[in-house]
């Protein structure tokens, strides 16, 4: 491979490639799509097409418009290339009881898919010389037991291979404080326990999220929301994403707010209705709103245009150096051919897929994606780098039954097939 070649992906087209989707883990599972292994690549796409399925109109369109006027699907989607916008759709109410309608200026609740801000903070520091990714846990925190501190580094910790058990979480304990929060969450990730070899990979384990995010904080003498806030988002240009508070959930009336079904079959308003949990056996009892704030390291809030922001900010140079925006998407350890999570264990293959800095990259179609996504009770969000031709695709919604991952997989066959 020569030095202006990244994973098959050119240097040049590496830097200008401008955006992001998702294809992501929402609760333990590697996200696959519809591809056929084991053939040969497809010619080198055509970097400055537009797939007449991507168009205004186009089957991409009408599939969600199909979903949407079912009553299954409400929130923004959006499909961007190199830059431009080429699709954007909304669709149902961002606040039924307020009458606001969802649009592409409404902020959606991100859950799992604001992870990878964490890993892009940690690289920041890194490539600054503030910390190195072969140190350990122990090099900036403790409380933590022995082996966590002195075996576990932070490269472990980013690409999902620290080893650790994921400590059981109070989903009914009804946040009142940002400082409740972080106290409760430095506690909760000090019960982690290395409970197989570091390098090996872990199953969407929450410590290490919230680890990384404490890293930083120590580093930087700020707390993980404000430091994100300032050196990501306002960096960036994403004006209307932030880590809001549940007073601002309940009255701005430009954040989503998640409607989640319960077991009766009734729906509700979560964070008007702390008391009312999902039945979902993924996550059974949880409701988002219970948070005051989300946890270090976690969730957040974003509009469709700013992920694509996000994704921009990446490839020219704006949040990483090349070297280092290189190394958060690069293949760290392969994943199994077959993936489930909350795709309630419906498998479909991939070409190749791998675990990166906090989000999983894979080859579909001969294309690199690169993403993350994640969902909770009423939320599910995603957005996804398409490197190789510049797309962009971001899907946000805010009601339970959202089919998300066959969204996500009809995104990625509208830009790689």
């Amino acid at each position: 491979m020569g030095s202006n070649s990244v994973r098959g992906v050119d240097r040049r087209r590496l830097l200008r490639w401008g955006g992001v989707a998702a294809a992501g883990v929402a609760a333990g599972g590697v996200q696959v799509v519809n591809a056929s292994p084991g053939r040969a690549a497809p010619a080198d796409p055509d970097p400055d097409a537009v797939p007449p399925a991507a168009r205004p109109g186009g089957a991409y369109d009408r599939y969600v418009a199909k979903l949407a006027a079912e009553g299954k699907f409400s929130g923004v989607v959006m499909l961007s290339h190199r830059g431009r916008t080429v699709l954007s759709r909304s669709y149902g109410m961002a606040d039924k009881e307020k009458g606001v309608r969802n649009d592409p200026g409404v902020a959606f609740y991100l859950s799992s898919a604001g992870k990878p801000f964490g890993a892009v903070a940690i690289l920041q520091l890194a490539q600054r010389g503030e910390v190195k990714l072969w140190d350990t846990v122990g090099t900036y925190l403790t409380g933590f037991a022995k082996d966590v501190a002195e075996k576990v580094t932070i490269h472990h910790l980013l690409s999902g291979t620290s080893g650790l058990s994921n400590p059981e979480v109070d989903v009914q304990r009804v946040f009142q404080s940002r400082e409740e929060v972080r106290a409760y969450n430095e506690r909760w990730a000090r019960d982690a326990e290395l409970v197989s070899a570091p390098g090996t990979p872990t199953d969407h384990a929450g410590a290490e999220v919230a680890i990384p995010a404490q890293i930083v904080e120590a580093v930087t003498g700020k707390s993980y929301w404000d430091y994100v806030e300032e050196h990501i988002f306002k960096r960036c240009g994403m004006s209307g994403t932030a880590y809001f508070t549940r007073p601002q959930w309940l009255t701005d009336k430009h954040i989503a707010h998640p409607y989640m079904e319960l077991a009766d079959g009734s729906v509700v308003d979560a964070v008007r209705n702390l008391n009312k949990g999902s039945p979902s056996p993924h996550q059974p009892g949880k409701n988002p709103g219970r948070n005051f704030i989300d946890a270090p390291g976690d969730g957040g809030f974003a509009t469709a245009p700013d992920l694509v922001r996000f994704a921009q900010a990446l490839g020219d140079g704006t949040l990483l150096d090349p070297h280092y925006a290189e190394l958060f998407t690069g293949p760290k350890h392969p994943h199994p051919p077959q993936g489930g999570g909350l795709r309630g264990g419906r498998t479909a293959p991939v070409d190749a897929s791998f675990g990166a800095y906090t989000l999983p990259v894979h080859i579909t179609n001969g294309q690199w994606v690169w993403g993350r996504a994640g969902g909770d009770p009423g939320a599910g969000a995603s957005w996804n780098i398409y490197p190789d031709t510049g797309w962009v695709g971001v899907i946000l919604g805010n009601s339970d039954g959202v089919p998300l991952w066959e969204i996500i997989d009809q995104e990625i066959q509208t830009i790689t097939g």
